[in-house]
This record gives C-alpha cells, structure tokens and sequence, in this order.
C-alpha cells in the first residue's frame, strides 16, 4: 500500500485553497467545485483506506466539543486575542474571514460551506496527519505501524505541524493537534478521530453563522 490515498485528499485541500483566488467563481460554485473535486478523490484515491468504525462515540463527541471550546475560548475571554504581533505577523498571517459579507446570508453557501468543514475537512486532514504522518515517522514502512502507536517524536512533530497548518490560530491548532493525536494514541482508531474532528468542525461552523465570527472560516 503506498502513501497516496492517505496524502493526496489533504493536498487536493491545500491544492484547492491555492487555487481559490485564480479561479473567477461564485461562493456557491466554489463550494459545489470544492465538494464535487473531494468527493471524487475520497470515492478514487482514498477509497481503499477509508475507515470510520467509531469505538467510542460518547469520547469522540467531548474531545470534539472540548477543541471547540479551546478553538474559540481565548478570543472569547478576552477580545482581539489573535491580534496580538505573536499571531498576526508576516510569517503567521492574520485571522481574516475568507466568506464575502455579501454570501453570509446565502443558506445554499452556508450550508454548501459547513459540509465541506464537517465533513470533508476532518477525513481528509486525518488521514494525512494521524492516519499517515504519525506513523511515517516512525518508519517509513508506515503501513507496519498500528494505527495509534505511541512514539513522542511523532507526537510531537506532528502536532506541531498541525499547528502551523493553522497560521494565526497556531496556539489553538497546538492545542487541537495535541487532544486530537491523544485520542488516536487512545482509542486506535481513525473513525475516532475523524468523528471528533468533525464535531469541532461542525459547532464551530454553526458558532460562525450564528455569532458572525465569520474569521474562523478561513
């Protein structure tokens, strides 16, 4: 088994955030584009290795609602957290909302944009970091490695890369790398992970539209 059915879904992801502003489309035809390209890449390339059995659905669900509440929780406590230099910064960036004003009262967009982040977002970003990176790392010959092994450098490294993937928000990213990599150490199972991915995504993502915080969409 090689690499690319867990690799090439998270970089179809950046691929797509690359590409977005060269491409003169709509919200919507974004969205449709978006989940129409990560479909076919997950039913193709990534089919082989998909895996969503869930041993622990009660712990899935509060280690997901436990990163949302650290996700949204220092900029809840204390406004404009995230401006500070240590976040928004060249190397960094800046937390910025990327959904135009004149599309966050479209339902079609919303809901369009919301799939993609419960859905799409946690498979993809899964397979590459949990269920790819942390055993890569540990040896080349990952498939030899179980799902969920211990190694601290893996560990490590791999919650450190998430936390960078998340630019500004990289103090949240830490923290959700950290509980994320925990719960795959601890139940062995990417359908675990996946599923408490989700959940975060899918909260914050109605946290969004409901409070307007359309910044962590990025």
């Amino acid at each position: 088994m090689t690499s690319l059915p867990y690799v090439v879904p998270f970089g179809a992801v950046i691929a797509l955030l690359a590409v977005r502003p060269l491409l003169p489309l709509s919200p919507l035809a974004e969205q449709v584009v978006w989940i129409l390209v990560m479909t076919a890449i997950l039913a193709t390339v990534a089919r082989p290795v998909l895996k969503f059995r869930v041993r622990n659905w009660g712990g899935s669900l509060l280690v997901g609602g436990a990163v949302f509440a650290i996700w949204i929780g220092p900029d809840f406590l204390f406004p404009g957290y995230h401006t500070h230099w240590l976040f928004s910064n060249p190397l960094t960036g800046s937390v910025a909302p990327s959904l135009p004003a004149s599309s966050r009262g479209d339902w079609a967009v919303l809901a369009l944009r919301t799939l993609r982040a419960a859905v799409f977002v946690p498979i993809a970003e899964e397979l590459f970091w949990r269920g790819w990176l942390m055993r890569w790392i540990v040896s080349q010959d990952f498939t030899k490695v179980p799902l969920g092994a211990w190694s601290a450098r893996a560990f490590w490294i791999v919650a450190v890369l998430f936390a960078v993937e998340h630019g500004a928000l990289w103090d949240v990213g830490l923290a959700a790398g950290i509980l994320y990599n925990w719960w795959m150490v601890r139940t062995k199972s990417l359908g675990d992970v996946i599923v408490a991915h989700g959940i975060t995504n899918a909260v914050l993502s109605a946290y969004v539209i409901f409070a307007g915080r359309w910044e962590y969409w990025p």
